[in-house]
């Protein structure tokens, strides 16, 4: 992971940033991304998850897993 970070913060600007993520994700890993960005959003917006899940078509366990890790990060 330690490798993975520096790669991504090396990055400079966002130009380069977006070309590096776009290197190592396949179009389907970067849109499940964005998925999961917002969903973190709409959770701490406080939208129900069972509203998120059926809003951007995913299941309700991949909230849920969303859930956990916006807790996580706010222990940060």
């Amino acid at each position: 992971m330690k490798d993975l970070v520096q790669f991504l913060t090396e990055a400079g600007d966002e130009v380069v940033l977006e070309k590096r993520l776009k290197a190592l994700l396949t179009p389907k890993e970067i849109n499940e991304m964005q998925h999961r960005l917002q969903i973190l959003s709409l959770l701490e917006q406080g939208v129900p998850q069972r509203d998120i899940a059926k809003q951007l078509g995913v299941g309700i366990a991949t909230v849920t897993r969303g859930s956990r890790a916006l807790k996580e990060l706010k222990e940060i």
